[in-house]
């Protein structure tokens, strides 16, 4: 495992009453066109838990934890050497995410060499379509193929109830995982949300503009409503086998629910993912459930009553107007950009810290604002969870002044 020898900077520590330093951390607007007042701060509870569930559960929860927990989407895979070395011997993507062996090997290659706080399973959101009747092949320079796509009535006679058992793989790994990572890290599973999985299946694959499903909303929409249904059902159930296996933490990405206007998705992608959470919580009450959807910047307020435990931020969001608007009884996760990660150390490390500190001592969950990307240096990930093991809510906020106590004054 890679280690850093960077000490965690000091200047991050904010004396009170210094506002050039909440301005640096981004926590507040320039002083010359906005003020600011300091609320009246509360007695701090202790950071430790008495809580065995993992780190990362317990701020999915909200609980009062000693330091932010920490893993990356897309932590397992074709950055890191172990992987690449591994692909040239099983090419194929569909072999690699629906071998149990291999999953679990790729799964814990990032936990063996980073010990992130989570271990995600390696899998893809359109795995489990055949298993309600769509077929889909993945072409290495095209990505997903859906020879077959949904548009009309005739089509949708293809869609049948989820086989759990054309997914035992999936079950069978995160069983696995849970008994290699014990509690010392979340085993997470994840979803494609309806709106999501449907642009696959309408499209026939990847798209940049999604006009096809777009105009479907207006021309076909009974059509995409049963659609979007059917995938409700079969996605909720789907998280149910998951958390039945193993995983303690769900993530519901719904990838392209930021190409859609904010009424158009309220109208065409919300609803269904409050399905989901519904039927998810009638069965695994306790299970925390993340939601990540990317470019939400416009759909943040809209996000918050869905009833999921976490909302993540993607970069574009800066966390402290993130937290203001969401309100900080949601919970969040997020939102390092990637790109940092092919930055000088330091500077990285200044990174993790203003997040850290635009989140607020409690209930978030640090992660890259997107996946790793592609030729990422591992030891820019190793520094990354390094200096995360080395942070405390009590030092960062040992001034007591957190997050939540800024407000701004109106004007």
């Amino acid at each position: 495992m890679y280690s850093s020898s960077i000490p965690i900077r000091s200047d991050f520590l904010i004396a009170p009453g210094s506002l050039d330093s909440y301005i640096r951390l981004g926590l507040l607007p320039n002083v010359k066109t906005r003020s600011i007042r300091l609320l009246s701060r509360r007695q701090r509870s202790p950071r430790a838990s008495l809580c065995s569930d993992p780190l990362l559960v317990q701020a999915a929860r909200g609980n009062a934890i000693s330091r932010p927990p920490a893993w990356m989407m897309r932590q397992a895979g074709r950055y890191m050497d172990a992987y690449k070395k591994l692909a040239k011997k099983h090419p194929s993507f569909r072999e690699r995410s629906e071998t149990v062996d291999l999953i679990v090997e790729i799964s814990l290659q990032p936990w063996k060499a980073f010990q992130p706080d989570g271990v995600i399973i390696f899998s893809d959101i359109l795995t489990p379509l055949p298993a309600f009747g769509v077929p889909f092949d993945i072409e290495e320079v095209k990505g997903p193929i859906i020879h077959s796509p949904i548009c009309d009535e005739e089509a949708l006679k293809c869609l049948h109830p989820i086989d759990l058992e054309k997914l035992q793989f999936v079950g069978e790994s995160l069983s696995i995982l849970r008994e290699e990572v014990g509690e010392k890290a979340a085993v997470l599973g994840f979803v494609g949300a309806p709106w999501t999985i449907a642009t696959y299946v309408v499209e026939g694959g990847s798209t940049r503009t999604y006009t096809t499903i777009k105009r479907m909303c207006h021309t076909a929409p009974r059509v995409l409503k049963v659609l979007l249904s059917h995938l409700t059902q079969a996605i909720s159930d789907y998280v149910i086998f998951q958390v039945k296996s193993g995983a303690q933490c769900i993530q519901i990405f719904d990838s392209w629910g930021g190409q859609l206007p904010p009424n158009i998705w309220e109208q065409w992608s919300k609803p269904y993912i409050e399905q989901i959470v519904s039927l998810v919580r009638k069965e695994c009450p306790q299970i925390p459930l993340v939601l990540y959807i990317n470019g939400n910047g416009g759909l943040l307020e809209r996000m918050t009553g869905i009833g999921v435990d976490v909302i993540g931020l993607d970069w574009t969001v800066d966390m402290a107007d993130g937290r203001r608007r969401l309100g900080y009884n949601v919970n969040v996760q997020g939102n390092v950009d990637p790109a940092y990660l092919f930055s000088p150390l330091p500077v990285l490390t200044d990174e993790i810290h203003r997040v850290v500190r635009c989140a607020g001592g409690r209930g978030h969950i640090l992660n890259l604002g997107h996946g790793v990307l592609m030729n990422t240096p591992e030891e820019a990930v190793a520094h990354f969870f390094d200096v995360v093991r080395g942070l405390s809510y009590d030092t960062l906020f040992e001034d007591g002044v957190t997050a939540q106590e800024l407000e701004p004054l109106k004007l």
